[in-house]
């Protein structure tokens, strides 16, 4: 077997020792599973900020609230509950309004009590909305800094498992130690192979989840003034 053959990425795996081996399997399951995640918060996240665009352009457009209460709610009702986050925040609050608005009756309505009981269905809704948004960041944010140190174990317990084969060598040589040293920077490369797009992720989609908290807030500031506005 020539050295060329020897030091091949393949062989150097598979002549791995069994702890850099079980290394590389769990990076390379852990790199598996961030890149399902990636790609299904690319498309969450994207769908959220098309669907969020297409609302506000609704919503500010001059719709009657109560007609485009019914309009969502039935658009929802179709989609089997998938619509748009600021969709669901303005549907809460909206309901709640409304219910809170015919328990009053024919009497004096409490106009602080009425948009403070709207305001808290859409926080609660916006709470949603965010937690379902940041689901598995988390997973990214973790991946991203303990991978190259998990990559790094397993240099290092290569390297070492290198360096007292050389006990046993009376003459030693590079050749006796290049293929031990290899397997361990494998390990390495393997980690930083897992961390860095989960690095890349996890700032991208934060950074989208942080304006869309942004938009999601504005609306239920904007949306408060107007039923203070129709409560008075």
């Amino acid at each position: 077997m020539t050295v060329t053959q020897d030091l091949s990425f393949f062989s150097l795996i598979s002549d791995a020792t069994v702890p850099v081996k079980l290394v590389m399997l769990l990076l390379l399951i852990v790199s598996a599973m961030s890149w399902n995640y990636i790609f299904r918060k690319m498309f969450a996240i994207r769908s959220a900020i098309r669907q969020t665009q297409e609302f506000e352009n609704i919503f500010w457009s001059g719709a009657n609230l109560n007609v485009l209460y019914e309009e969502t709610t039935s658009i929802s009702r179709q989609r089997s509950g998938k619509a748009g986050g600021l969709e669901r925040i303005f549907e809460a609050g909206m309901e709640e309004y409304r219910k809170a608005k015919q328990s009053f009756g024919s009497g004096e309505i409490d106009t602080g009590a009425l948009l403070e009981s709207a305001r808290r269905a859409m926080r609660a809704a916006y709470q949603r909305e965010m937690d379902s948004l940041e689901s598995r960041l988390a997973f990214l944010a973790s991946v991203g800094s303990v991978s190259p140190y998990v990559g790094l174990f397993g240099t290092v317990w290569g390297i070492m498992n290198s360096f007292r084969g050389l006990a046993n060598v009376q003459q030693a040589s590079l050749a006796s130690v290049a293929p031990g040293i290899a397997e361990a920077l494998i390990a390495t490369a393997i980690g930083l192979f897992a961390a860095i797009p989960a690095v890349v992720a996890y700032n991208r989609y934060s950074h989208d989840v942080d304006r869309l908290a942004i938009r999601f807030e504005t609306f239920i500031e904007e949306f408060s003034n107007i039923l203070n506005r129709q409560a008075r």
